[in-house]
């Protein structure tokens, strides 16, 4: 950064969810003044339960933790180099499950609240922000997430002469564990892989036969469904986060092929015999207690819910500590509406951050935050931070946001859509790699796995130069 002012006026941050904490801890551990804005519980949304910040609405996996091999587990690494509170209290309240990281949700909101909370720099209004920030805020991060109030979609879409995209964001049920058949089900994760404080048995595998995995189709497919209401309807899924019944009706094999494949896994019980397709739980708590059904997203109702998942072996008896339920989920036409900060074009005091600029994942939308808090530092500080290289997690992403993304060539239409972080979205090697460390040449899937490895070093190189050259933070091991 060059450049300073001192005692700069704070940054508004607005929204508690991942991206705007990891915002606000960011800001204020760059030395500026925060005032962050929660509507919660004055304002409830159709998906939170509770007050805390940082709230899990969806799943509780922030995915692999991999940083060699996989793009999520690789923005895991960058955002710890960039002392991420969201990373630190994920690691603090993780629970096993298998090569993901998993966290205890309630922990995890827990220890967001309280660091944010005792931060002498932050001090947190609990009160809804109708329509767009007051004029006299300067510097404001907008990081209200998918389920922004009506009042603030309504005037940015005012604003910018936009309509906001929308998508619909699904949660999966929640089952009590000692509610589950273990006589019939099984601990073991895919190829016994084991993750961070896992021991390579950390999913419970429910088994279905041919016969029973169609019934279980027939079954989704024919079950009650909520409702859509009058602002849901023709609204486009996220394939990311697709309702398994939706995924059913998109092909009787499709779940075989996805949530419910049955490769990598083992029956104890009868190891002869190949499952024809497995349902997996992942444990939700630290406790251990609650165990979420893996990629079962739902719009069956409740009733149905019970009825149709109860047919699976093993959750004959579940108990359901939560069923499953959908939202929708708003985002920008950002690469039109966003500068290469993040600042709204049309009005540059605003800037935004997390799911609303179409990025999708609990660890994307606070690795934005992350940034969209460092570029609004810099700026209360009037200085100038360069961005991160293209050729990291951070950068790639950020590319992606801002205009990475492929137009269409149909007149008036609307391209740009939600994305994970993932390999496809860093720039090509200068070269491929072409042999292992002992000089033998690559051959078949090795050739893969190197370039991702390539991939992932040069980014944590790059990240780290970066940090160096621009943050004067020492990189974390």
């Amino acid at each position: 950064m060059t450049g300073t002012k001192p005692n700069p006026e704070p940054v508004h941050i607005v929204g508690a969810g991942l991206a705007g904490s990891e915002a606000a801890w960011q800001v204020a551990e760059s030395g500026v003044r925060v005032v962050l804005h929660e509507m919660r519980p004055h304002r409830m949304t159709e998906a939170h339960r509770t007050d805390g910040l940082a709230e899990l609405v969806c799943s509780n996996s922030f995915r692999s933790d991999d940083a060699a091999n996989n793009a999520v587990g690789l923005l895991h690494a960058e955002m710890r180099r960039l002392g991420s509170l969201i990373m630190r209290a994920a690691d603090a309240n993780q629970v096993p499950a298998g090569g993901a990281l998993a966290v205890d949700r309630d922990g995890f909101s827990a220890a967001v609240t309280k660091a944010l909370n005792e931060h002498p720099l932050i001090e947190i209004h609990r009160s809804e922000i109708q329509g767009l920030p007051p004029a006299d805020w300067s510097n404001v991060i907008v990081a209200t997430g998918p389920l922004t109030s009506a009042p603030l979609a309504e005037a940015i879409r005012e604003l910018t002469d936009e309509n906001a995209l929308a998508f619909f964001d699904a949660i999966a049920p929640i089952v009590y564990k000692d509610s589950i058949d273990m006589s019939v089900a099984w601990f073991q994760s895919r190829y016994d892989k084991m993750g961070p404080g896992g021991t390579g048995a950390d999913y419970i595998n429910c088994p279905m036969t041919k016969e029973q995995y169609d019934a279980f189709v027939d079954a989704l497919i024919s079950g009650e469904k909520t409702d859509f209401k009058d602002w849901e309807t023709n609204t486009p899924y996220f394939d990311g986060c697709l309702p398994i019944e939706v995924m059913a009706e998109r092909g009787h094999e499709t779940l075989r092929h996805g949530p419910m494949k049955p490769v990598g896994l083992t029956n104890p019980y009868d190891p002869t015999v190949k499952p024809y397709a497995i349902v997996q739980l992942r444990q939700d708590n630290k406790l251990g207690t609650l165990y979420n059904l893996v990629g079962f997203q739902t719009k069956l109702k409740h009733g149905a819910q019970q009825r149709v998942f109860r047919t699976i072996p093993a959750l004959e008896k579940a108990e359901f500590a939560r069923l499953g339920g959908l939202h929708r989920n708003t985002f920008l036409n950002s690469p039109k509406l966003l500068d290469a900060q993040l600042r709204l074009r049309a009005q540059p005091q605003l800037r935004f951050a997390g799911q609303m600029t179409g990025c999708e994942g609990y660890v994307e939308s606070a690795s934005i935050g992350l940034m969209a808090g460092l570029y609004a530092a810099a700026d209360a500080r009037s200085q100038t931070l360069a961005p991160p290289p293209a050729t990291t997690a951070l950068g790639s992403l950020l590319g992606h946001i801002t205009g990475g993304h492929i137009e269409t060539i149909e007149p008036g239409a609307r391209s740009f859509q939600p994305m994970n972080i993932n390999f496809g979205l860093f720039p090509p090697l200068a070269s491929l790699p072409t042999r292992n460390p002992d000089g033998t040449r690559l051959r078949g899937n090795e050739k893969t796995v190197a370039k991702k490895q390539a991939i992932s070093a040069r980014a944590l190189t790059d990240i780290d130069r970066w940090i160096a050259d621009n943050l004067r933070v020492a990189a974390a091991a």
